[in-house]
């Protein structure tokens, strides 16, 4: 494995996406715990994990991909790489992966790298997460910055494969602002994925 020093639990949700999205902020809110994060983008090369041992159960944020001002392109792809096999090696028990996008600039930032050929991060790490069979829930963040909300959306669903309108999606769609502590809309997907992997026992996790 990559990353070492895993904690060996049964069931676990990770939070994988861009840097700078606020991953660490949501964290903080999903476990009641601060995170420490690194005062530049690329900084963190090593996972989060909030574990409970008795329902053998954690929240893991994975580190930020993506482009980081300052940091080389190979140290950039060996992070993605990082990611992509802790996803891989784990898959087994990965209730759910977390793909956090700001909703302010993911249309912008996956238009931008829809060019022949490429597939934007964010796209990619959605189908990834589908190909190895662990639930992927698109947590929208500072949807407070948005105006247009339905409309971004929907334009997100469209990108990601998903027919619109996106409040069909509520189990893989979910607007949030972290920074202020507004995450029902992923806790209530987290829930619906708990109840389905038949994990009621850990529902007290995502009140």
């Amino acid at each position: 494995m990559t990353f070492e020093g895993r904690p060996n639990r049964d069931a676990e949700v990770v939070l994988v996406g861009r840097s700078n999205v606020g991953k660490s902020t949501l964290m903080r809110e999903l476990t009641g715990h601060d995170v420490t994060t690194g005062k530049k983008p690329g900084v963190t090369r090593k996972p989060n994990h909030f574990d409970w041992a008795p329902q053998s159960f954690m929240f893991t944020d994975l580190p930020g991909f993506g482009f980081m001002t300052g940091v080389e392109e190979d140290h950039r792809e060996a992070i993605k790489t990082d990611v992509v096999r802790y996803v891989e090696d784990n898959a087994d028990s990965i209730l759910a992966g977390v793909l956090v996008v700001d909703g302010k600039a993911v249309i912008d930032i996956i238009d931008r790298h829809s060019g022949e050929g490429e597939i934007p991060h964010d796209v990619e790490m959605f189908g990834f997460l589908q190909d190895v069979d662990v639930q992927p829930i698109v947590a929208v963040n500072k949807m407070d910055k948005v105006d247009d909300r339905d409309e971004r959306l929907n334009a997100l669903c469209e990108r990601l494969g998903l027919y619109p309108p996106w409040q069909q999606w509520d189990d893989t769609i979910a607007p949030i602002t972290a920074k202020k502590g507004s995450i029902e809309p992923l806790n209530e997907a987290l829930r619906s994925c708990f109840r389905e992997a038949k994990r009621d026992d850990l529902l007290q996790f995502v009140k």
